[in-house]
């Protein structure tokens, strides 16, 4: 089977079609509208049309690349008005057919990737400046019903048939699992007895009941939904921080060669061990210093180039290359090569330069790609010899980490310096998890006094015993036991139950306070997880498998 690709562009996209305002309105920004149209015959796989617009994994990636392109390509824009663009239908939902005939695994991938790319609308509104509202102009079903909960405002045609459902439970005996439910009641404040009704209904709710419980913002006339969208868009556009006059960068063609078992990008090396079942990730730091003494002028000269937004995008589409191509290679061990110093000059380049909007926009992409390691259901070791450069930003990885190995010393004949690792400003806020905490604060959660202390240690290069100390690595062994240690860690890992695994890792990431993104996430994720998997939904007489074949569910009736 071939590989899926991450990777697209505007010009390759067949669902979508993007546009922009060319003339700003009075006293704000631009607006766009990306229009959904998906093709029917363009599913990313055989065997299934993608009606009524409803989506693939192919859809969402065309999605998610918009949304990127939107923030770094179009600093212009303050709003984004998501729609369709086919008469009287908004958007069905995930395809039914693709579902049934997808593997366990590849459902769960879809999901997972889905969510992560609508918590980038919320998170765009919420950080960028750049608030997305929903213009739903036919039935809006399930996902799409999911997409339109992700903008910041919904405004529907009050016609007598457009309405908005989530069905999942009445039709398929799966949940609206991409963030639906959650979304429903932590997000939108919708009364449970009343979601209660909505989540079990399959005709929806429409018009002013639809306003009244929550689950719309607005219902207008068909004639006045268009004027009414780009009226509150412009609105919204009038209050962002975005500036109106800045010129975007081009986020260009992502180099990546895949040969044999080793994939290849710029600063981002993998080497796969098919037979052990591990992926070793190595990660090169920046080459140079910044030019004319690094200031914000050389972010936005250097544009893509920029070693901080080239990892973030090299690592991001590695990650979901493993992710979603790579389903038995269960651990993941992460290395870094390169010079401290110059990693910690680029750092404080993001720290300094926090209020220009480039720099906010790779700082917010580095958190997503970050926060897209934590809910990866993989298992992932940090490895820390001589030569690594696990400094601020890169040191996130080791704070990600399920376990984390540093040399003590050096080894035999080994001419570097002993490993170390140093904290920066980075550390301490920028790229919180899910959990809306940063990493180091989720590893203290039994000692909130730890950050402060471990603040006062900023730039200083931590030796294994002093990391240690620290508590910010797992183990440190010597040059004898080293190559044995880290080997049977690796070994005895991969040997586990990937099920098990994937539950116990979940369940430990994501310790301290509940969010809307760790609630869907780490919560609703593993149910269904586990409601895929029960005959009731993907048996031979599960309502997954014999939707639209006129044939009744035969449901175990018990309850587990």
């Amino acid at each position: 089977m071939d590989h899926v690709d991450f990777r697209t562009e505007p010009a390759r996209y067949k669902h979508w079609k993007l546009s922009i305002d060319g003339v700003p309105p009075e006293a704000g920004l631009c607006i766009a509208t990306l229009a959904m149209d998906v093709r029917e015959d363009g599913g990313l796989r055989p065997g299934y049309e993608l009606k009524l617009n409803s989506y693939d994994l192919g859809v969402d990636i065309e999605l998610y690349d918009a949304v990127q392109r939107l923030r770094f390509e179009h600093p212009e824009v303050g709003a984004v008005i998501v729609t369709s663009g086919k008469e009287r239908i908004f958007c069905a939902g995930a395809n039914i057919r693709m579902l049934g005939q997808s593997s366990h695994a590849w459902k769960v991938n879809f999901c997972k990737f889905t969510n992560e790319t609508r918590n980038g609308l919320e998170e765009a509104g919420a950080e960028s400046g750049q608030r997305y509202l929903a213009m739903v102009n036919g039935p809006c079903a399930g996902g799409g019903y999911e997409l339109a909960l992700a903008c910041d405002w919904i405004v529907m045609a009050d016609d007598g048939t457009t309405s908005v459902s989530l069905p999942e439970v009445p039709l398929l005996a799966v949940l609206p699992g991409t963030g639906g439910l959650t979304r429903l009641v932590d997000k939108r404040h919708v009364r449970r007895d009343r979601a209660d009704f909505f989540s079990t209904t399959e005709e929806g709710v429409k018009g002013k009941r639809a306003v009244e419980w929550g689950l719309v913002d607005e219902v207008v006339p068909r004639t006045k939904l268009e004027e009414t969208a780009k009226t509150r868009a412009r609105e919204r556009a009038k209050r962002t921080d975005r500036p109106r006059d800045a010129k975007g960068i081009a986020l260009t063609p992502l180099a990546r060669t895949i040969e044999g078992d080793a994939i290849s990008y710029q600063h981002v090396l993998c080497g796969i061990d098919r037979a052990r079942g591990i992926a070793e990730i190595t990660i090169e730091g920046p080459r140079d210093t910044l030019p004319s003494g690094g200031g914000v002028r050389d972010v936005h000269a250097l544009g893509a180039a920029f070693w901080p937004l080239a990892l973030a995008r090299e690592l991001d589409d590695l990650i979901l290359h493993l992710r979603t191509n790579e389903e038995e290679i269960g651990v993941w061990v992460v290395k870094t090569e390169g010079d401290a110093n110059v990693v910690e000059a680029y750092d404080r380049l993001l720290a300094d330069h926090a209020g220009d909007w480039l720099v906010r926009e790779i700082r917010l992409y580095l958190k997503r790609v970050f926060k897209r390691l934590d809910v990866t259901s993989r298992s992932l070791f940090a490895v820390i010899e001589p030569g690594s450069c696990f400094t601020g930003t890169l040191l996130e990885l080791v704070l990600a980490a399920d376990r984390s190995y540093m040399l003590d010393g050096t080894r035999e004949g080994e001419h570097r310096p002993p490993a170390t690792i140093r904290l920066t400003p980075m550390n301490f806020g920028p790229y919180p998890m899910v959990n809306g905490l940063t990493r180091i604060a989720s590893r203290f959660l039994g000692e909130p006094g730890r950050g402060e202390d471990l603040k006062r240690r900023i730039g200083e290069d931590l030796d294994a015993r002093a990391a240690a100390e620290a508590g910010l690595v797992t183990f440190t062994p010597d040059d004898i036991d080293w190559d044995d240690e880290v080997r049977v860690a690796l070994e005895e890992r991969a040997a586990f139950s990937p099920d098990a695994l994937t539950g116990m890792e979940a369940s430990l990431r994501f310790g301290g306070p509940e969010t809307l993104e760790s609630k869907i996430f780490a919560r609703l994720s593993a149910w269904q997880n586990w409601i895929f998997q029960r005959p009731n939904a993907v048996g031979s007489a599960g309502a997954l498998q014999l939707y639209g074949t006129g044939k009744r569910s035969d449901f175990d009736r018990r309850r587990v």
